[in-house]
């Protein structure tokens, strides 16, 4: 059967196993949403599980090769085969302002690009499932006083629930990653504006990330803090001490000396 070549540069390692592919397919909960996006089908190992699903799939895949081979073995994909790089991608050029789910075996390469759209997307993604990196699952996922806890943990946690649901090994891959892998699940929170003004919550996280080892009075040093501000106990912790709702709190102090 004809197969297509793993490109390197591409970042891709084709999964092999197919218990794999449908637990990972079945991570959706299809509520909310009636389009789902896979980034990277591939040869559709994964694509086959969502088309059993009552639900409209599409994917988009840069790799003209891959996408040849989908046209030539997926029928019900027709007219469903972006290929575009997502990341280059307007995605509403196809959904208009619709909500739909992301999914897919990300490229390890830009794995963690595709998270930080998916946030600019998220008032049209709900959910949002998919294989990574081991430790770029487990650091989304993580939480306050983790080492791994960071800039992705806390900006993604603000608008979604993060779960690490489990770990893939690498000889289930076409060639074979150097790393294990982790499958993970967003799912947006109920209630997912902040009570903060949110461009100035992610300059605080990113400016405290950028010298996490350094107390958040030296670490936010560059946002010019009032000199009351300095005096609060909170200052005195580093950014993998503080919760979401922590960081969210700094911002309104922040922003309430701003005025």
């Amino acid at each position: 059967m004809e197969k297509v070549k793993a490109k390197k540069h591409l970042g891709q390692h084709f999964l092999t196993d197919e218990t794999i592919a449908q637990n990972i397919a079945d991570t959706l909960d299809l509520k909310g949403y009636d389009n789902v996006l896979e980034i990277g089908p591939g040869m559709g190992v994964l694509t086959k599980y969502l088309l059993e699903k009552p639900i409209k799939t599409y994917v988009i895949e840069i790799d003209s090769e891959s996408v040849n081979y989908l046209e030539r073995h997926y029928p019900k994909l027709h007219g469903k085969i972006i290929s575009k790089d997502f990341l280059k991608y307007d995605i509403n050029e196809v959904f208009k302002g619709a909500s739909l789910a992301i999914i897919g075996n990300f490229p390890y390469n830009i794995s963690s690009q595709i998270v930080f759209k998916t946030l600019e997307l998220r008032h049209q993604i709900p959910e949002f499932s998919g294989m990574f990196q081991k430790e770029v699952a487990e650091r989304i996922c993580s939480k306050k006083g983790n080492k791994v806890y960071g800039i992705l943990s806390v900006l993604t946690q603000a608008f979604y629930e993060a779960e690490y649901l489990f770990t893939v090994h690498e000889n289930v891959f076409n060639p074979p990653p150097k790393v294990k892998s982790g499958v993970m699940r967003l799912k947006r929170k109920a209630d997912f504006t902040l009570p903060c003004n949110e461009k100035l919550f992610f300059t605080v996280v990113k400016t405290a990330f950028q010298q996490r080892r350094k107390t958040l009075r030296n670490g936010l040093k560059s946002l010019n803090l009032h000199d009351n501000l300095k005096e609060e106990a909170i200052f005195d912790l580093r950014p993998e001490q503080l919760s979401v709702e922590d960081f969210i709190e700094i911002t309104k102090k922040i922003e309430a000396y701003a005025v």
